[in-house]
């Protein structure tokens, strides 16, 4: 049994839907990020960095349990512990990893402050809603390339670079895409979303989410609280 703790946010949708993907026995365990959960000291034994997702395996490496924070960490764990999603050979595994980088260091981070801009910031700075959706268009545009050659991110197998990116993609107009814009990725996109296993990753914990409308949760999320020594 893996134990995810986690909340419905893309980060935390990658690792549902790689365990439904994978079939594994797990329980999904709620960190509400809007009430500070990820600053309580348990979390935090597990996960330093105050962020979800985190895992604690049972089963780790040579039978021990094992924990694990960082979602793209998780990932390769999770593919190597099943042999899926991460390529056969040497060449494969590599273009997956670097394509799984490209989300970790670009999408989500480029993405996430798009959003925070566009839609959560308490003030619209026009200089960052431009910055950060003009590179949210310029990162759809690199992988609608690589889609344009390949049906996948990685090539002609779903991986756990195509696991971890879709979840960013599904706040498109959050951050301020035409998705006609991109046909490849659309087809990617839409593909992605009629997998069963999919379906149900992001159903994962999401009626457990509200909409962030007070300012302390504001606060727990953006304000002084996140930068605070523990």
């Amino acid at each position: 049994m893996i134990d995810v703790y986690s909340w419905a946010t893309p980060n935390g949708h990658k690792i549902h839907i790689m365990l439904e993907e994978l079939d594994l026995p797990y329980r999904a365990h709620a960190v509400d990020i809007g009430a500070g959960d990820q600053f309580k000291p348990d979390f935090l034994s597990i996960s330093p960095n105050n962020k979800i997702p985190a895992i604690v395996d049972a089963d780790g490496p040579d039978g021990k349990p094992i924990s694990l924070f960082e979602s793209g960490a998780i990932l390769i764990y999770l593919a190597s512990k099943s042999g899926k999603f991460l390529g056969h050979t040497d060449r494969e595994k590599f273009n997956t990893l670097q394509w799984l980088m490209f989300q970790m260091g670009g999408v989500g981070p480029m993405l996430g402050q798009t959003h925070h801009f566009r839609i959560y910031a308490p003030e619209k700075i026009e200089y960052a809603v431009n910055r950060y959706t003009n590179e949210a268009k310029r990162i759809y545009g690199v992988i609608d390339k690589q889609l344009s050659q390949h049906p996948y991110l990685a090539g002609n197998e779903y991986t756990i670079a195509d696991i971890a990116t879709f979840p960013w993609i599904r706040s498109w107009k959050n951050q301020g895409i035409e998705m006609s814009d991109y046909p490849h990725l659309k087809a990617w996109f839409d593909t992605i979303s009629e997998r069963p296993a999919v379906k149900r990753g992001v159903e994962v914990l999401a009626s457990a989410r509200k909409p962030l409308t007070d300012d302390k949760a504001r606060d727990i999320l953006f304000g002084s609280q996140q930068y605070q020594k523990r």
